[in-house]
């Protein structure tokens, strides 16, 4: 017999008690806590705008010397980058899954954009690569917003409360 695996905050058994304990008054452990969360939310844009950074930096300079300009060239890169992730998460999350699929598929090809135009290539050779990546992020990030919210949707209908409005 197959059973559910349980989520974060979700009962474990019965309700007995108040909401989210199980038979045992116990709710499932949450091994990152909210701290671990917050500090996640904020440092993964940075440490990926690091390796953005020393990639942009690393393609600009061809192989050649690292100078002071390139040093300053990658920091101001992974600013660029960590400033703009911070912008898409904050407006993406107001737009419905439609809008928020389409922003994260945009910022992804403008990103990979940006570095392979620094390679030398043809601008016709980069901007159908920054398209083909911005279009599979997109369908994506669409597909697992429709049907996360979509099982969302169902399991409230379910329970008699509505989760999310939009």
């Amino acid at each position: 017999m197959a059973h559910a695996v349980p989520t974060r905050g979700t009962p474990t058994g019965t309700r007995t008690g108040g909401p989210g304990t199980g038979a045992s008054g116990h709710t499932t452990p949450d091994v990152l806590g909210e701290r671990t969360h917050l500090l996640a939310k904020w440092a993964m844009p940075l440490a990926i705008g690091l390796v953005y950074g020393y990639w942009a930096a690393s393609i600009r300079r061809h192989g050649g010397p690292v100078t002071g300009w390139n040093l300053l060239f990658g920091f101001m890169t992974v600013l660029a980058f960590a400033l703009l992730w911070y912008v898409v998460r904050a407006v993406a999350d107001r737009l419905p899954r439609e809008g928020h699929a389409v922003l994260w598929g945009a910022f992804a090809g403008s990103a990979l954009g940006f570095l392979y135009s620094g390679s030398g290539v043809a601008m016709f050779t980069c901007v159908l690569v920054s398209l083909l990546l911005a279009a599979a992020v997109t369908a994506g990030l669409y597909y697992r917003y429709a049907t996360h919210q979509d099982a969302e949707d169902a399991r409230a209908a379910r329970h008699g409360t509505l989760s999310r409005t939009t």
